[in-house]
């Protein structure tokens, strides 16, 4: 009777655990590890990884940005250099051009000024002589012409210092004191510009002294 009742007891034990639940109980709390939580683990390690990618497609994207910027630049002060030395080259013709051209118109006065030294060593009457030089004047005043440039009636005006050089002061009655009496070398313009001022000489008031002028009387001289 004793036996048939442990028997009953032995099976109702085997029955509320099931078989193999006891070792599998203790293979977990051997490793210490609870398996519910290894897939939460594994979740959250994708979207690192994944963040990850991103960052790395970004930074590879940034860097061909970055050569291709450079490419452009390095293009671009390139085609500066090239444009710097065409202007050079183009600003260096030009100036060749006007030089020759320049040059160019000069050679007849050259001629000119031949012609009347030939007549000078000929001899006879001066007037070949006159003529020739008459002739190289004119075209070099059509030379100058040409070139824009003018020359200034000085003689007979107020002195004005902007174009005039005063040199000298002559007392004089016909002409009003600060008046260009003398012009000793001609002015010139090119344009609104001046090109060389008149060097002359100024009236002053007769009686006021006759020395050298241009150093006791430089200060009479009105300069506007």
């Amino acid at each position: 009777m004793a036996k048939q009742f442990d028997d009953i007891v032995n099976q109702g034990q085997g029955q509320d655990t099931p078989a193999g639940e006891g070792s599998k109980s203790a293979s977990i709390e051997a490793e210490g590890k609870d398996p519910a939580v290894q897939p939460e683990s594994a979740a959250g390690a994708e979207p690192v990884a994944s963040e990850l990618e991103k960052l790395q497609t970004q930074l590879a994207e940034k860097e061909k940005e970055i050569a291709e910027l450079k490419d452009k630049y390095l293009r671009g002060m390139a085609e500066t250099d090239n444009v710097r030395k065409r202007l050079r080259q183009q600003s260096e013709e030009n100036v060749r051009r006007q030089r020759e051209g320049l040059l160019r118109e000069v050679l007849p006065i050259v001629d000119n000024l031949e012609r009347a030294v030939e007549a000078a060593r000929g001899g006879g009457n001066g007037k070949p002589i006159v003529e020739g030089v008459e002739m190289v004047l004119r075209a070099m005043l059509d030379f100058l012409k040409a070139q824009g440039v003018s020359q200034m009636n000085t003689l007979g005006q107020p002195f004005d210092p902007q174009c005039h050089e005063a040199v000298d002061h002559v007392a004089s009655a016909e002409h009003p004191p600060n008046t260009v009496v003398t012009e000793f070398n001609r002015g010139y313009q090119m344009g609104e510009r001046l090109l060389r001022p008149a060097r002359v000489s100024v009236a002053k008031p007769a009686g006021s002294g006759t020395g050298d002028d241009r150093k006791n009387g430089g200060d009479e001289v009105e300069n506007g």
